[in-house]
């Protein structure tokens, strides 16, 4: 009965350790890749498809913005900003959302609206979207987690918040609403300096 035992133990052990180098227990797991900022995609304001490809060599301020918020009339900064950097090698792009005091209630077409009759807003607006870091738009999670964007962790906290992407579709920096978009920080980095 001995031998046999002996006998079974040894084929099992055999069998149990004659497994691929992929199935080895002692393998340690590796963490995924950052996610490229270039395979995101989101819809314009009109509803059209847009791709972050199209950014490529850009370097990228992405702003969540709102219609009613107080800080609504950086809008004016925002444009000023686009229109004296914006072109080849640098682009504001606005995201509505309706994530903080419920400051962005319009449709698309009203958000649409109000951003040209008011500030005459010529950057790209997206739709509308949330801006959670495990809820939200792609774009959105991609900014918030260290795991998509492979440099650091932040959090929306309102209307307005600034995110600086550089022409490599690395995240740079993220800002809070009271941040001026005419601040030294972004227009030093709006100008490539």
């Amino acid at each position: 009965m001995k031998r046999i035992l002996s006998l079974l133990s040894f084929v099992l052990l055999f069998s149990c350790s004659n497994g691929t180098p992929e199935s080895t227990s002692n393998t340690l797991a590796m963490s995924a890749p950052p996610i490229d900022f270039y395979t995101l995609n989101t819809t314009t304001i009109e509803g059209q498809p847009f791709s972050f490809s199209s950014l490529k060599g850009k370097r990228v301020l992405v702003v969540n913005t709102a219609s009613k918020c107080g800080y609504t009339p950086q809008y004016e900064d925002l444009e000023k900003l686009y229109r004296t950097y914006g072109g080849d090698d640098f682009s504001v792009i606005g995201f509505p959302s309706n994530d903080f005091g419920w400051q962005e209630p319009g449709s698309e077409e009203e958000i649409a609206a109000f951003c040209s009759s008011k500030y005459d807003v010529t950057f790209p607006m997206m739709s509308k979207v949330k801006t959670g870091a495990s809820r939200g738009d792609d774009i959105f999670q991609w900014l918030c987690n260290k795991e998509q964007n492979g440099v650091s962790d932040a959090k929306v906290s309102w209307n307005f918040n600034k995110f600086l992407i550089d022409e490599n579709g690395q995240w740079v920096a993220h800002f809070p609403s009271s941040t001026s978009p005419m601040s030294m920080e972004i227009t030093t980095f709006a100008a490539g300096k």
